[in-house]
């Protein structure tokens, strides 16, 4: 899990489904990327990224199409 606890793993599938933010967790998790990467491409902290994986935040404007395209790309890499 490439770091990911269990706990924050399990946070990541309970959250909302519907929010950018946890699909992108639930790729991350699946796909064994580190946060350190999804926070380097995004330029935020890996605080920010997690708050995004368990639907504490929203990604702002300027960070969705980066997200939806990392996404997209790492789900068709499967």
């Amino acid at each position: 899990m490439n770091g990911y606890s269990i706990r924050v793993a399990e946070a990541v599938r309970r959250a909302d489904g519907n929010l950018l933010g946890a699909q992108l967790g639930r790729v991350c998790i699946d796909q064994d990327i580190p946060v350190m990467e999804v926070a380097a491409e995004m330029k935020v902290s890996r605080q920010t990224v997690y708050s995004w994986f368990l639907g504490r935040a929203v990604p702002a404007s300027k960070h969705v199409p980066m997200i939806e395209e990392f996404i997209r790309l790492r789900s068709s890499a499967t």
